[in-house]
């Protein structure tokens, strides 16, 4: 048998999509803070989804 070849699945993997409409004040934002903490802006809106969760608590 060959070796497998290509990525290996993820644990958690990310396959469910959202479109959301934003301001360019928003977005201009958004890019600021991606870049400042080398993210990406899904990375930052699950972050976003994550403390206002918490903030529940």
């Amino acid at each position: 048998m060959s070796p497998r070849t290509g990525r290996p699945k993820a644990d958690k993997p990310k396959d469910i999509k959202y479109s959301i409409r934003l301001d360019s004040e928003t977005e201009t934002r958004l890019n600021e803070y991606c870049k400042e903490h080398d993210i990406t802006k899904g990375e930052a809106i699950r972050r976003g989804i994550h403390l206002l969760l918490q903030q529940k608590k």
